[in-house]
């Protein structure tokens, strides 16, 4: 794991040490930079794979060829193999050096025979070629400033791209707008109208001042209907089995988060089938006796103990995270109200390995939340009532055939009223109706027209699913899962220098469930069923069958009292004035309504008191 950072156009070396030592973090163990008369390429370095012999960037043999990554290349050592038989020579291990000669080969090419997380540069310095990369999910991300004359900076973090002189610190209000509904900033777009964040699977090539993007990997869901349930089952296992295994590579010990929850109980079993040795495993505990996170921290306990692994927790309470927001805050760059969970576990993994496996991203790829949930219900009701939902409330008679349902019917119907996919959007934090009361007329005007409905809309118009809950399990593997789980995960965890690898992210398996139809995903409520039962092998039934509970930290059971004066004080309207993005009747509303007005009324309260921070620090 690295940080990297290049200008392109106007090298300036001075700026680019100030950038390598801004994402320090990212790389601790060491630092190094090429330079010519066009390009200035550097890289931190995280140790891992050859410890003591891997600087970056890399050349080939007659030092035409740069290049820098950030991440981890599963394959490089088979693909080291094949390239020395072809009369190839390596002077390391590392697997940065496998690029270079790779791309001699191959060219742009090279990016879809790498199996890994990755963000990589790669200069060409007889062609005078640049090429930008990201891998195929989106696990290691990438920015990048591009100013008239060609002139492109990019790097790992945006705060690396704010210390050039010449990328503005201006906000991007149709990006801010999407944040208050999607609790984080879709891709391309960032929070900084000059700031770009490169898609995944996407590549850039700079060359003879033409700039140019491709997109050289997209999931395709394309269902099997025909598959049954233990095709999908024993295709899932044997995958994620694989998937772990080589996730597993390193010169440096390993560890893995362990919430007590199926999936990374499922990630820490496979991992002690490969291991020889007990694995190291972490998790997080509150003080207040919350029962549900009490028995998460129970069931962790109880998959220690069953597969032998060498098990350390931290007990946190609400003052560690009000101590620590200033860190995190500062750790991602642009307004963010995610899992930040992540940043207390890995700083206790940072304590004994620097790489961890975990169970990020089953949930988005095999449907775990209330809109998978509600997926296929809404299509049901839509083709068994027609017309007659989309226009009347339900009678008795509808209401009895729906049985366990009818309770739920009236706020189902709401939704399957809505057009299409539209019903999605009526979920988000702040729907665009309520934003008109959030933001400030200025504000409103500076966003003209911008609507995080259309650009939802854009989300669903590029699908090419066909049953309603794997359109919706689409959209989240392609938006959701990087631009908000997998960037909070790298961001967190990367403030400790430490490397997190997702193996239920990993592109085979990935493209493997896109073809199981949404009927074996998800079977009478039970949400993941298909995975449920592939991992019901290496796991009991308690674990498999416990209703999920996620690995995020308890704010709205903290808001009613604990965390209310912090977010009081925050909200202040004399702190509020620094901007006037908000109207301050709504927020005094927001903050006078019943402090335990449940999951919604905190998630809103603690977005406004996250963006608040955030601009206090990145833009005041």
């Amino acid at each position: 794991m690295c940080g990297i950072a290049g200008i392109l156009g106007a090298p300036d070396l001075e700026v680019m040490e100030r950038m390598l030592l801004k994402i320090a973090h990212r790389g601790p163990d060491d630092g190094h930079v090429l330079a010519d008369d066009r390009i200035v390429l550097g890289a931190r370095r995280l140790s891992i794979i050859d410890v003591e012999g891997g600087r970056q960037p890399v050349t080939n043999e007659d030092g035409t060829v740069w290049a820098a990554l950030n991440g981890e290349i599963y394959n490089a050592a088979a693909l080291r193999r094949r390239l020395e038989v072809q009369g190839h020579r390596f002077h390391s291990r590392v697997d940065t050096e496998v690029l270079v000669h790779l791309y001699e080969r191959e060219g742009e090419g090279l990016l879809s025979l790498l199996d890994g997380m990755f963000a990589i540069a790669i200069w060409d310095q007889q062609r005078k070629r640049l090429l930008l990369a990201r891998d195929r999910l989106g696990i290691k991300p990438l920015y990048l400033h591009q100013a008239p004359g060609g002139k492109i900076a990019f790097a790992s973090e945006m705060k690396a791209l704010l210390l050039c002189p010449w990328v503005s610190r201006g906000i991007d209000f149709a990006a801010l707008n999407d944040f208050f509904s999607f609790k984080h900033v879709p891709s391309p777009k960032t929070i900084y109208s000059g700031i770009r964040c490169l898609r995944p699977g996407n590549c850039l090539i700079a060359e003879e001042g033409s700039v140019r993007r491709s997109q050289y990997w997209k999931v395709r869901y394309q269902e099997n209907e025909r598959m049954t349930a233990d095709e999908a089952a024993e295709g899932i296992f044997a995958r994620l089995d694989e998937a772990v295994r080589s996730h597993m590579v390193s010169d440096v010990p390993i560890g893995a988060y362990l919430s007590g929850g199926m999936d990374s109980s499922a990630v820490v079993a496979l991992m002690s089938r490969h291991s020889s040795r007990p694995v190291m495993t972490f998790s997080l505990g509150y003080e207040d006796g919350f029962k549900n996170k009490e028995a998460d921290l129970h069931h962790a306990r109880l998959m220690s103990q069953r597969f032998g692994t060498a098990h350390h927790e931290c007990i946190l309470s609400y003052q560690d995270l009000i101590e620590s927001l200033d860190a995190i805050v500062s750790a991602f760059d642009e307004p963010f109200a995610g899992v930040i969970s992540t940043y207390f576990i890995t700083r206790l993994i940072s304590r004994h390995v620097k790489v961890a496996l975990s169970g990020d991203g089953a949930d988005e790829i095999f449907g775990s939340y209330l809109p998978h949930r509600l997926a296929q219900p809404i299509a049901y009701f839509r083709k068994r009532f027609g017309g007659h939902v989309l226009s009347h409330p339900l009678n008795a008679e509808d209401r009895q055939e729906l049985g366990a349902f009818a309770g739920q019917m009236d706020f189902l119907a709401s939704l399957a009223r809505e057009e299409g996919w539209r019903w999605r959007h009526r979920l988000s934090v702040f729907p665009d109706q309520e934003k008109r009361q959030l933001f400030s007329p200025a504000i409103q005007d500076e966003m003209a027209d911008a609507q995080s409905l259309a650009t939802m809309g854009e989300w669903y118009g590029q699908t090419t699913a066909r049953d309603p809950l794997n359109e919706v399990l689409e959209v989240e593997c392609s938006h959701i899962l990087p631009d908000q789980v997998l960037a909070f995960v790298d961001r967190l965890s990367m403030a400790h220098s430490v490397e997190v690898r997702p193996p239920f992210v990993d592109h085979r398996l990935v493209e493997f469930a896109a073809t199981i139809p949404g009927r074996l995903k998800m079977q009478n409520g039970r949400v993941k069923h298909i995975l449920k039962e592939a991992l019901a092998q290496v796991l009991p039934p308690e674990v498999v069958n416990r209703p999920k509970e996620g690995f995020v930290m308890p704010i709205h059971q903290w808001m009613p009292e604990k965390l209310r004066p912090f977010v009081e004080e925050t909200l202040a309207p004399e702190r509020l004035g620094l901007h006037g993005f908000f109207q301050g009747e709504y927020v005094a509303r927001l903050l006078a309504d019943r402090p335990d007005g449940g999951h919604l009324q905190a998630n809103k309260l603690w977005m406004l008191t996250i963006f608040q921070l955030w601009y206090e620090r990145y833009i005041h």
